[in-house]
């Protein structure tokens, strides 16, 4: 096989254990390879608990976005990804599970459709909801993530991971209020959504939807711009109440109202370098969004009493008509409906005002509490390292004390040492004299025996010369006389034989 076809199998391979990757495990510290769609790609920390899973949610091969789900709620955590062009409303409604989160062993690994999941999937919705648990019920499905704020792959948001319990009104309202937001404010603010990171959640509440699906108390929505110079971070919150608006808060006063108080985005999306003037921007569009809502349940609350007779009206009997009755209304009705309008304008002015005022005063707070808190942090800054210096030095007094100490003992040592060489020096000569005599009898002693020894050795080497001597005398007296008998006895023997 030629090496083309085997990186191009090693390829599809790959991509295919990608593509498996549905259920993250709980191991990881992340998301995997939805981590992209967290800010500086780093989940939200602390609120991971042991009954939650994280999904990294996928359609069609790709990933959509990430999801962290309660098994105990049967309601998503929160769910992140990233601002895109949002689509056009409209895609039908197709609810998708998770089929790993009932049965790991499933051979579904991405989101699957309900019907089709029923038949391979074991113990369906023993930790997940499912369409069936809203039949019946005042509360719908609705979405965290809502699909008016997906890109053309809208069906990847009808995930039941994804879904909450939400009143019709409340989840209409939810929708139209982020869509507004993330089409007027949060998009057009950060460049045109490339760097926008969304987190929208649920908080349960103590009820459910058939003793399964906890209902929100309140769903939020967190943004992040990461735009380099031009970042910033906004939340907001809309409770379940009926009559309830969508409410701006900031990040860090959202984490306090979520359970346990996590970290939604780390540093606090770069919180020192956020664009205060584009946050003002925002509000200003916030404000708008919320007084539409509110002219929008004003027209829903009066539009009851809108036509000829309410409900009220028809259980009063008919009062006779009267013409100058119904003059002097209209003429009143004209004249109140300006008075009425004008009231209604000054007090959303007075509002608008009010909250200008308070979101003024908060901001010049927020400064004055930094700097307060940051003139605080270097005075006690400076007060400790001044409290560590005197006391480095309190602390080093003893140990220079000490080596002062030492080098005058050595000082007083050396002094005396000099002395005592000099005396020594002085007195050298008596001494040494003083030594030599006391020394002398011990010598005189200590040399006796040696010299009976030498003594010795002189008698015995002239005895033994002496003997030397005679011995050597005698002998050459032997050897004359034995030389004379020798000569003479020759010549007797000589004559002798002359004789002869």
């Amino acid at each position: 096989m030629r090496p083309a076809r085997w990186l191009a199998l090693g390829s599809l391979l790959a991509l295919a254990g990608v593509l498996e990757g549905r259920l993250v495990g709980e191991e990881e510290a992340g998301f995997g390879e939805c981590d992209r769609f967290f800010y500086a790609g780093t989940p939200p920390a602390g609120l991971a608990a042991e009954a939650h899973v994280k999904i990294c949610q996928r359609f069609e091969g790709a990933e959509r976005f990430a999801t962290l789900y309660s098994r105990r709620d049967r309601i998503p955590v929160y769910s992140a990804f990233r601002a895109a062009r949002p689509a056009a409303a409209g895609a039908e409604p197709r609810w998708l599970v998770e089929p790993q989160i009932d049965d790991p062993t499933s051979h579904l690994k991405e989101a699957s459709d309900e019907a089709d999941a029923v038949t391979s999937v074991n113990s369906l919705g023993s930790q997940q909801a499912l369409s069936t648990d809203y039949l019946d019920s005042d509360e719908q499905s609705g979405q965290v993530y809502p699909v008016s704020l997906s890109d053309d792959f809208q069906v990847a948001t009808f995930a039941l991971t994804n879904a909450a319990p939400m009143a019709p009104s409340f989840r209409e309202r939810w929708y139209r209020d982020l869509r507004s937001l993330m089409e007027r404010a949060l998009t057009p603010q950060c460049g045109g959504g490339a760097d926008l990171y969304i987190l929208a959640g649920a908080v349960p509440s103590r009820r459910k939807v058939k003793d399964r699906v906890a209902i929100p108390a309140f769903v939020w929505l967190a943004a992040c711009c990461a735009a380099p110079g031009a970042g910033w971070a906004m939340g907001f919150v809309q409770h379940a109440r009926d009559g309830d608006i969508i409410e701006d808060v900031m990040v860090p006063e959202l984490e306090k109202l979520l359970p346990s108080s996590p970290r939604l985005f780390q540093d606090n999306c770069g919180e020192a370098q956020q664009d205060t003037e584009r946050m003002k921007k925002i509000l200003e569009v916030v404000n708008q969004v919320q007084d539409e809502e509110r002219t929008v349940q004003t027209k829903e609350d009066a539009r009851p009493l809108s036509g000829p007779q309410g409900e009220g009206s028809a259980l009063l009997p008919p009062e006779p008509a009267e013409e100058g009755r119904g003059l002097l209304g209209k003429l009143m009705g004209l004249l109140a409906t300006p008075v009425i309008k004008l009231f209604q304008l000054l007090y959303y002015v007075a509002v608008a005002v009010l909250k200008n005022i308070m979101y003024v005063l908060w901001f010049v707070t927020k400064q004055v509490c930094n700097g307060i808190e940051s003139c605080l942090y270097r005075l006690g800054s400076a007060t400790i390292s001044y409290f560590l210096t005197i006391g480095e030095e309190l602390a080093s007094i003893p140990w220079k004390v000490l080596k002062v100490t030492v080098k005058i003992i050595r000082a007083v040592l050396r002094i005396l040492c000099c002395l005592l060489k000099a005396v020594c020096r002085i007195l050298g000569i008596p001494v040494r004299v003083l030594v030599d005599v006391a020394t002398f009898p011990m010598h005189t002693i200590g040399a006796v025996p040696l010299v009976c020894k030498d003594i010795a050795m002189g008698l015995g080497g002239t005895l033994s010369l002496l003997f030397d001597a005679a011995f050597g005398t005698m002998g050459s007296l032997f050897q004359v006389i034995f030389s004379i008998c020798k000569r003479i006895g020759y010549r007797v023997t000589f004559d002798n034989s002359g004789e002869l």
